[in-house]
């Protein structure tokens, strides 16, 4: 009965189209890089992030939404594909999913083949190299997929005549927004919507934003509407206790640019002044949404268009004495998830079910009223957006690869940490990748322990918690879903 009445919502929603009597949806796909979930409607009471937020007042925000794998390619290329990154064996920030599946077909391809007008403005796929690019999934050649250009990165003198790509941290300098290339990105897209209405077909459009990545370079005003004081200090900042190295080494992101010693050993005013550079991005970031936002209200498409905002990871900012992502705790795994369907049950909802990335593909097919594909590996979360309170996965799956030695791992490294993310708990098995013997393992109680400060793997008293975590974990993702199928 459960799966017959899921099932009916699953199909009541991909109808939504048909039934309000126009044509199909347009979606604005709107990707952000190294964005956790620092933003008002999350709660966080320093963001200040009014579009975000009135986006999220008409759709529905996704508590409890985590990635793949974090780091930008493995995280983004499973949400494109549908398929997580065993499946399309993509682990690193070099290996592109068609070396493995020739002919898989994307979420922006599925889209074209439906008739659909394909677009990409900004950083979608990934940033740089082949895994940046995949023309079968666009209408037109993509803009600003790549560039390493410094110009689009810094914008004061001193920094445009340095070298390489890591120059200063930070900048903050009073320009306008366009002055850097998520600017350049929005003008973009902005004039896309505008050449995207006269076109009879529906259209998805997809437009990556590379800010809040480093190096936290955003205009001054975005600097000033902050008070560096009130910012608070990390959490914590030391590594959790009890956790093995292969969970808290560094991917040596933050190392390397001009201002970071090699060691990461920096003051408590340059901990301060990345955290104040970060929430500037994030900022500057939400008005650039913001313009989009209202350019698709002028020019009509509002009550056409579904709106999708998500991250592609999290990130650490002195938190557990980490930086950047690269790991599998619940800062670098989850991320921030809002969608807005027009006609949708109860706009600015939130939902605390556990979602996916790699749900987003069937999820985005579902509202447009689109046949879902064979082999998805994620489950439309549909039936959420009519109720949020549904019960739903019961787990989530995340992963992160190692090399025995050094900070970065090529493929799927020496050993992969598992991580389950469920109701209470996150239990990781770091496992040899040849062998499959679990070399370390990690328990976190999110109730008790919310910073995950503690790994209660080894601590006695917890053999049945981790005995039963072990059996979801090796169940896999089929067995977390929803009773739908």
């Amino acid at each position: 009965m459960k799966r017959r009445i899921i099932s009916a919502l699953v199909l009541a929603v991909a109808l939504w189209p048909l039934a309000r009597g126009e044509g199909p949806f347009n979606v604005l796909f709107i990707a952000v890089d190294d964005l956790r979930p620092i933003l008002g409607c999350y709660g966080d009471k320093v963001a200040l992030t009014p579009k975000i937020d009135q986006l999220a007042s008409g759709g529905t925000l996704f508590r409890r939404a985590y990635c793949q794998l974090a780091v930008c390619s493995p995280s983004r290329l499973s949400l494109m594909t549908g398929r997580r990154p065993d499946t399309i064996q993509v682990w690193d920030l070099g290996t592109h999913f068609r070396q493995v599946m020739p002919e898989v077909v994307t979420l922006p391809q599925h889209f074209k083949n439906h008739g659909y007008h394909t677009r990409s403005l900004g950083k979608i796929l990934h940033g740089s190299g082949s895994p940046a690019k995949d023309p079968p999934s666009w209408s037109e050649s993509p803009r600003h997929d790549v560039t390493r250009d410094p110009k689009g990165r810094y914008a004061t003198a001193e920094n445009l005549k340095g070298k390489g790509l890591k120059r200063a941290a930070s900048e903050s300098v009073a320009v306008p927004d366009e002055a850097y290339l998520d600017g350049k990105v929005c003008v973009d897209a902005l004039r896309a919507l505008e050449e995207l209405k006269k076109r009879e077909k529906p259209f998805f459009l997809a437009v990556g934003f590379r800010k809040p990545h480093l190096p936290f370079c955003a205009p001054k005003r975005y600097w000033e509407l902050y008070d560096r004081d009130a910012i608070p200090e990390p959490a914590t900042s030391t590594h959790p206790e009890g956790a093995p190295e292969l969970a808290v080494r560094s991917w040596r992101e933050l190392e390397g640019y001009t201002d970071i010693p090699s060691d990461r050993k920096m003051t408590a005013a340059k901990v301060q002044e990345l955290r104040h550079g970060y929430y500037a991005c994030v900022s500057y970031i939400d008005a650039l949404v913001g313009r989009l936002l209202d350019r698709l209200e002028a020019l009509g498409l509002e009550e056409k268009t579904v709106v999708c905002l998500w991250g592609d990871h999290g990130f650490h900012l002195g938190e557990q004495g980490l930086w950047t992502k690269a790991n599998n705790y619940e800062l670098a795994t989850r991320v921030p998830l809002i969608i807005s369907v027009p006609g949708q049950k109860g706009p600015g909802a939130e939902s605390r079910a556990l979602v996916e990335l790699v749900d987003l593909y069937p999820t985005l097919v579902a509202v447009c009223g689109l046949e879902e594909p064979e082999g998805m590996e994620g489950t439309s979360f549909a039936p959420l957006l009519e109720n949020p309170d549904r019960p739903w996965k019961t787990a989530v799956f995340s992963q992160y690869p190692r090399a025995r030695s050094g900070h970065r791992h090529r493929g799927h490294g020496d050993l992969m940490g598992y991580a389950v993310r469920t109701e209470r708990y996150r239990y990781v098995e770091w496992r040899d990748w040849k062998t499959g013997t679990v070399e370390a393992r990690e328990l976190y109680d999110q109730d008790a322990d919310p910073h995950e400060m503690t790994n209660l793997a080894p601590a006695p008293g917890q053999e049945q918690v981790v005995e039963r975590l072990g059996r979801i974990l090796a169940r896999g993702w089929e067995k977390a879903r929803p009773p739908q199928r």
